[in-house]
């Protein structure tokens, strides 16, 4: 079940499209610093956490269920990007060096969490099971395959998999003739 068009308006947000699905079941933190954009559906049990960072969702992208998007840094996903569920964007992470304490319930002086920007740009899909570190920028129309971590910048129109990810082979773009179907239909 999604939420109503009211509902969505009383959570907050710095910015809300139209035709934004959001499952009831999702959690959302720090809602005044996410902005979500047109034709956005977010499914079950996806948690979107911006209390100390940002969140931008532009148009036309699903994020599946069970998706994680949490971190200090800002995360931005482009239009028709989008994540196959189990997801996680994290744009933080502490540091495991040994030298500092690990966890939210540690004092500031004894952490030292390192936030950077994740970036999806346009035609970027996240396959299930993946995970995208601080600091990746996706580029247009790569794709990270299922169980796969990204801790590296991923190169325009390549399919990425393993852990880390690494270029696998060379992805098709025959797709960008089908979004004018989709730009006349939204239109």
């Amino acid at each position: 079940m999604f939420l109503t068009e009211n509902e969505l308006l009383e959570i907050g947000f710095k910015h809300l499209g139209n035709n934004v699905k959001i499952s009831s079941k999702a959690s959302i933190y720090g809602a005044s610093n996410i902005s979500i954009g047109n034709n956005v559906r977010i499914d079950d049990f996806t948690i979107l956490s911006a209390a100390s960072g940002s969140i931008t969702l532009h148009n036309h992208i699903h994020i599946a269920a069970f998706c994680n998007l949490i971190g200090s840094g800002e995360i931005e996903m482009h239009d028709f990007s989008g994540l196959s569920s189990r997801t996680s964007l994290y744009s933080a992470s502490d540091d495991y060096s040994g030298n500092y304490l690990i966890g939210p319930i540690m004092e500031k002086e004894c952490l030292n969490v390192i936030a950077e920007k994740i970036t999806l740009h346009r035609f970027v899909t996240v396959g299930t099971n993946s995970t995208v570190l601080p600091g990746v920028t996706a580029n247009e129309g790569s794709v990270l395959g299922a169980y796969s971590m990204a801790n590296k910048n991923m190169e325009s129109w390549f399919v990425y998999v393993g852990v880390p990810a690494k270029k696998f082979k060379k992805r098709a773009s025959g797709l960008l003739e089908l979004v004018k179907i989709m730009d006349q239909k939204w239109m």
